[in-house]
Formats: structure tokens, C-alpha cells, sequence
């Protein structure tokens, strides 16, 4: 397993855990009285050097804005991180605070494990982990003792607590990888080989973790490990596994240094639980009221649309956040290779891609099959992970039979869409393409007055359609962003084919008034502006249910 490696020597001595003491700030000081080994990992800390941390019980998005970051926060389980300053390193330190981070249990914890044989057919008789849990720390309790009983190993009241945590985080939980996996603010996990895990932070961004892997033969232990938690063993013959964590985080293990010559690797992609909102995106810069005002009216009429940008641009978290204006009374099915969607709506159809991996449990079962299949389920949306191959002409199928589609898509313009599905190896007939309505573009970018990237919005489009003589494409650039202040035009504003032509006429609104959807849209912004801002409605589950009940009333 890996092994915290600190940059400091965390012996210390009374006068200077005195010291330190009188310095804390007030939150930390008491979080160090309910937790004494955060105490014993503060106290030890070389503040003369890096100074006396600040604390959050909570972190905020304002925090990315700190030019200098040394802060403890709390994580879940009654864990903490601390983020360390290194000012001459390319990135700051990320240091897991656990019960034995600074208190030495190893060869206690190996002394009480070899006792724990006597126990393995009681303990591996548990039907579950919650279980199996219960059943090791009961054993630990026979095994040691903090008063020095026969036959048994005495240890102190706070080896105790650190033996407990650490038996039940090996044994049962992700080892060393345990406190990455529970903390809400990490999105990236990546070992790219011995040596140092780094993560990428939804605060912080890319940070460095104290964890290290220092040998080969641990890292390969270890995503050997890993492949067996998830069932899906890696071997020489069988080495990269793609799979999916209980929590939901999805995982990419490579295994030996035949086909990594770094070693073995693995990088998960941290489950988000509760998705963000659409407001939530207002809040972070992503686009604004108008922005959403106008998605909301596209995606409430079933039009189609593309969620398009590069790697890690957000797009999954935005058309996440969208589903939400999705009619609470429709039929949704969804399709990925691995399940990150969440989708409110109560009749929701979740389908997951297939490998056999040549197991013999079954054949492969691809986006392709599962499209197809889609069709067959009348449903009112199909919303599909990422489109990337053949299944693209179902989805296309789809939208022309009146399936209303949503996808994300890897390009970085509204024309890399179009040369990517016309070309090799989608192939969509030009003629088709008219079909997608919208491809809304989605970026990380340096924006003024911020010190790191952020995801941003650049520009919602609408196809118009394809000109056969001309053997061109029309669209029109509905919303775009500004780089100069980082806000948001609506060059689309009375100029806009998709609210005109098309969804004036679905909302019942006369050709000869087809303007009066613009009047439509303001109120909606403003709408959205009020539940947010003085409402303070914030939740993705809170406003999905907002939204259904104010269409059940007739007031959106």
C-alpha cells in the first residue's frame, strides 16, 4: 500500500506543542480538543517555517482565489486534510490527517494482524463489509488491552484508536487511497507510476498527495489490489481494467511495466454524489440567468443538442445540472459506459455499456446495442454519456423520429462537430446533420481577475441547416462569451432561428408575434433569478422539484 511520506520530522516536545497551542485560531483549537490526533498532527507541524494554519470546516469557491494556501479542513468519517505550502514546487502539498498519520503503529499493527488469524473464518463468514467491519474491530478488542491483561497486547489509549482506524481502512476500506475517496472536494485521483499520487482538486486544482508509492513491487500489490476489490482482476494477460467503485467513482487500473513503462498506474475519476445545479453553475461563473433561460426553453420543447468541449471541460457536470428542465413527466433513458448521470425524474431508464472481457458471462454489449434498444422503450429523451463511434446514426435516427437526444461530444468548435460526424468513422450523412439543434460549447479558460482556469460556457449555437449546392452548413451563434470582462452576449437576441422558427410556434405563439419570445425569455431569467438569489433554491433535487411543481401551476 502507499505510504504517507511529510515533509517534516514529526517528533516534537511539550514546550513546543505549548507553544503552538497559544497560536492555533479559534475553529482549529477546538477541532483539535474533539480530535486529539489532528492535535498530535498540528502540534508537531514546523510552524516556525510554514506558519500556523487557518481552518474550514467547510471550504468555499471563493477559497480558490487564495494566492498562498496553508489550511486544515475537515473531510468525512471525522478526517482532515491539510493543504501544505510548498512556495518553491510546482504544486502545494496534500496531506491526508488520520488517526496514524503521525503516531508510529506499524509493528503494533503487525503484531495485532498476526492474531487476527485466529479469527479469519469468523470474520470471512460476514455476508458484508458493514459486517466484516464489525467483526474485525470485536477481534481487536480481544486481542489488545489498555490495561495490561494476560494474553493479551497492551497499547495506549490513542495506539488504540489509531489500530482500530487503520485495521478497518486496510481490511476493508481502500487502504491508503480511503481519506481521497472521502473527501467531497476531490475530483481526480492519479498515480502515474512509483512515486508520488497527485489529485486534482475542485478548490485547489492540481495538488501533489503525501502518498507515495516507493517501490514497484508495493505499486503493483496494490493495483492488484485494487483490481480485485472491483472484480475485475488485472493479470499480465488481462492488464488494463476499466470499472466502477461502490461510491460510483469510475477507476482505469494499468497493470506491469510491460504495457506502462512507468509501472503500473490507475486514475479514478471521484463520484460527485449530489450533482451540481444550474444555479450552482450561476454561482461559478458558468453561464448566466440567460444563458439558462433560453436552455430551458430549448430542452422543454425536446430539441437536440450536443454538450461539446475538451477533456475535464465540465461537460458531463453541465448537462447534468440541464436535466433539470427536462418535463417531470417524462420517460428518460440514458446510455453510457460507465454511470456518472443523475437524472431526477422518477421514470428514468439507467443502461450501462458491457465487456466480457472474455469471462464467459455474457457477450459484449455496446452504446450501439443499447440505442437501438432505446427506440424500442418509447421514451420522451434518450441522454447518452459521450457520442463517439457508429452509434451516432441511431442517435440521429432518433432525433428524426422524434426522440428528443442530448449527448456529450469531443470537439472544440461547431465546426469540429460537423467535420467529426460527417467524416470517418461516424459518417452521418450532411443531410442529417440539421437534425442537432444545438451543440453548446463548454471550455477551461483563463478568465480576468482569476488567478487559476475556470469552465466556462463560450457559446451556445444553433444549427440552421445544409446548403446541398453550396455544400455548407449555417448556424448561428445564439450566446457567446466575453474574454475582455467574462460575461456572457446574446448575439442571438431578436436574431434567433431556433426561438423564432421553432419553439415560438411549439409554445403556441402566432408567426406574426414570433417576437414575443424574447419577452417570454426575460421573464423566465428573471424567474430563475428570484428562486435563486432570494429564495436561495441552490439543491439539484430542490429545483427539479421547484421547477415540476411551478409547470403543474402553469406559472414557467
Amino acid at each position: 500500500m502507499g505510504r504517507i511520506s511529510l515533509p517534516f520530522d514529526p517528533n516534537t516536545d511539550s514546550r513546543q506543542d505549548r507553544q503552538i497551542r497559544s497560536m492555533l485560531p479559534e475553529g482549529l483549537r477546538e477541532a483539535c480538543e474533539e480530535h486529539g490526533f489532528l492535535a498530535d498532527y498540528v502540534h508537531s507541524l514546523p510552524v516556525d517555517e510554514i506558519g500556523v494554519p487557518d481552518y474550514y470546516p467547510m471550504l468555499t469557491y471563493k477559497l480558490k482565489e487564495l494566492a498562498e494556501r496553508n489550511l486544515v479542513y475537515a473531510i468525512n468519517e471525522g478526517l482532515f486534510v491539510h493543504i501544505y505550502p510548498q512556495p518553491t514546487k510546482e504544486r502545494d502539498l496534500y496531506i491526508p490527517i488520520e488517526p496514524d498519520t503521525v503516531l508510529e503503529i506499524g509493528k503494533l499493527k503487525t503484531e495485532v494482524e498476526m492474531e487476527l488469524l485466529e479469527y479469519a473464518e469468523e470474520i470471512g463468514a460476514a455476508e458484508n463489509d458493514e459486517e466484516k467491519k464489525e467483526k474485525l474491530l470485536e477481534a481487536v478488542d480481544e486481542i489488545v488491552s489498555l490495561n495490561g491483561s494476560r494474553r493479551k497486547i497492551k497499547v495506549a489509549p490513542e495506539e488504540y484508536e489509531a489500530l482500530k482506524y487503520a485495521i478497518a481502512r486496510d481490511k476493508v476500506g481502500y487502504e491508503s487511497l480511503a481519506p481521497l475517496l472521502l473527501d467531497p472536494y476531490i475530483e481526480d485521483i492519479s498515480c502515474a507510476g512509483i512515486g508520488h499520487i497527485f489529485i486534482e482538486h475542485k478548490m485547489f486544482k492540481s495538488l501533489q498527495a503525501a502518498i507515495v508509492f516507493p517501490t514497484e513491487e508495493e505499486l503493483d500489490r496494490f493495483v492488484i489490489f485494487l483490481g480485485q476489490w472491483v472484480e475485475k482482476p488485472v493479470t499480465v494477460r488481462n492488464p488494463i481494467v476499466d470499472a466502477t467503485l461502490p461510491d460510483g467513482s469510475r477507476i482505469n487500473i494499468v497493470y506491469g511495466s510491460d504495457v506502462s513503462k512507468r509501472g503500473s498506474n490507475f486514475t479514478i475519476r471521484k463520484f460527485a454524489g449530489t450533482p451540481p445545479s444550474i444555479f450552482q453553475l450561476i454561482e461559478w461563473g458558468t453561464l448566466d440567468y440567460m444563458m439558462l433561460a433560453y436552455l430551458s426553453f430549448v430542452l422543454e420543447e425536446g430539441m437536440n443538442m450536443f454538450v461539446v468541449g475538451a477533456t475535464a471541460s465540465g461537460k458531463t457536470t453541465t448537462m447534468n445540472a440541464l436535466t433539470t428542465f427536462e418535463m417531470p413527466d417524462k420517460k428518460i433513458v440514458s446510455i453510457e459506459d460507465t454511470p456518472e448521470l443523475q437524472v431526477p425524474h422518477q421514470n428514468w431508464i439507467r443502461e450501462t455499456t458491457r465487456e466480457s472481457g472474455g469471462d464467459k458471462k455474457g457477450s459484449d454489449v455496446g452504446m450501439f446495442e443499447l440505442l437501438r434498444a432505446a427506440l424500442r422503450q418509447r421514451p420522451d429523451r434518450i441522454i447518452v454519456g459521450e457520442i463517439r463511434g457508429v452509434e451516432a446514426a441511431i442517435a440521429f435516427q432518433a432525433m428524426q423520429t422524434g426522440h428528443g437526444v442530448i449527448s456529450t461530444f469531443h470537439a472544440s468548435s461547431v465546426q469540429k462537430v460537423i467535420q467529426r460526424l460527417t467524416g470517418d468513422p461516424i459518417s452521418i450523412p450532411k443531410a442529417y446533420v440539421d437534425s442537432l439543434d444545438i451543440v453548446l460549447i463548454q471550455s477551461v479558460v483563463k478568465a480576468p481577475g482569476s488567478t487559476g482556469t475556470v469552465r466556462r460556457v463560450t457559446s451556445i449555437n444553433e444549427i440552421v441547416g445544409y446548403d446541398p449546392i453550396d455544400k455548407a452548413f449555417s448556424f448561428i451563434k445564439a450566446f457567446d462569451w466575453n474574454p475582455a470582462d467574462d460575461t456572457f452576449d446574446f448575439p442571438g437576441h431578436m436574431n434567433s432561428f431556433l426561438l423564432e422558427e421553432k419553439i415560438a410556434i411549439r409554445r403556441g405563439i402566432p408567426p406574426f408575434k414570433k417576437k414575443a419570445i424574447y419577452t417570454d425569455l426575460k421573464r423566465r431569467a428573471k424567474i430563475f433569478e428570484r428562486l435563486h438569489k432570494q429564495r436561495g433554491i441552490r439543491d439539484f433535487y430542490e429545483v427539479f422539484s421547484v421547477f415540476a411543481e411551478a409547470h403543474r401551476q402553469g406559472l414557467l
